[in-house]
């Protein structure tokens, strides 16, 4: 699945060459996770906006208005983008054998998983997603409906000042759930998916299993720093590899050879030269050292 790291390689691959860029033309394939939400007949002639991004989200707004039939202005809004499990976008040169519009010629090229082909004045968009659990969502605009229903469970960035080891530690104070899975949820903190939560967690010398409600604040501290140290070493690595992922451009990840647990069960730890270890979480697989990550003891009242 694309995390933080991927989704933000993604979204820079295509904010420069999309800025600006008119929409000639949206096909649609089968419907993904949830409808597009407006006919794409009315996304031509708009122009695409820089391309941002909300925790696993790409908005693409649609920076100019439009003229409705009782003559008043209506902004175009934007598209929420969200990859799933196993979306990807790509972007094409002008295709004179693909005709604007003809989602059909695009697929038997590219083959049936291409649900979504926008065609701008530069080339095209295409989005391919075979277990079909991403969405192209439009919204009138991020703080308004369906996009702000669909972001409003999201916590913080990594790199929010307004998050601070103090803060991380309010958010996740009297929780029983275990740290690795407070993570993934993305309640407190968006962005460490599966690798990148054992990785940090690694780093910071904390065990997986460990409540994040027990963590002290010198824990809440070097995780926090870990985190983002994790997540920028990932995107200056372009995100991880690890079947088919590549940015919008071609361009795969290298972090899959800079992981330090992940994937590394029964090698030798980088710090101890004992065996990596693995176990199972929320169904996802946990990799740690039992020896650097020493095991929660919970402490025993006198």
């Amino acid at each position: 699945m694309p995390e933080l790291p991927e989704v933000e390689a993604t979204r820079r691959s295509i904010a420069g060459p999309l800025k600006g860029r008119r929409i000639r033309a949206v096909a649609l394939g089968k419907v993904l996770r949830w409808p597009l939400g407006c006919d794409p007949a009315d996304l031509v002639g708009a122009r695409l906006g820089a391309a941002q991004r909300r925790g696993k989200y790409i908005w693409l707004p649609l920076e100019d208005t439009q003229v409705a039939q009782d003559g008043r202005l209506h902004t175009r809004g934007g598209l929420l983008v969200h990859l799933g499990m196993s979306g990807a976008l790509s972007l094409l040169e002008p295709r004179p054998d693909w005709p604007e519009g003809d989602l059909a010629a695009v697929q038997r090229e590219r083959g049936p998983h291409v649900h979504v082909a926008l065609w701008h004045d530069a080339g095209v968009l295409l989005y391919t997603d075979p277990r079909r659990f991403g969405a192209w969502l439009w919204s009138p605009g991020l703080d308004a409906p369906p996009a702000s229903t669909r972001l409003a469970g999201l916590g913080h960035e990594p790199w929010d000042e307004a998050l601070t080891p103090q803060r991380l530690r309010a958010l996740w104070q009297g929780k029983s759930v275990a740290v690795k899975s407070a993570l993934l949820s993305g309640q407190a903190i968006v962005g460490a998916g599966n690798i990148y939560a054992c990785e940090a967690l690694f780093r910071a010398r904390i065990h997986p299993a460990t409540p994040c409600g027990q963590l002290t604040l010198a824990q809440c501290t070097r995780l926090l720093f870990e985190v983002r140290g994790v997540l920028q070493q990932a995107l200056d690595l372009g995100g991880t590899t690890l079947r088919n992922y590549s940015d919008a451009l071609g361009q795969t990840g290298e972090f899959q050879f800079a992981t330090t647990v992940y994937g590394r069960e029964g090698l030798p730890c980088r710090v101890c030269a004992r065996p990596v270890q693995r176990f199972v979480q929320q169904q996802r697989s946990t990799f740690f050292c039992a020896h650097c990550q020493k095991p929660y003891k919970p402490k025993v009242p006198r």
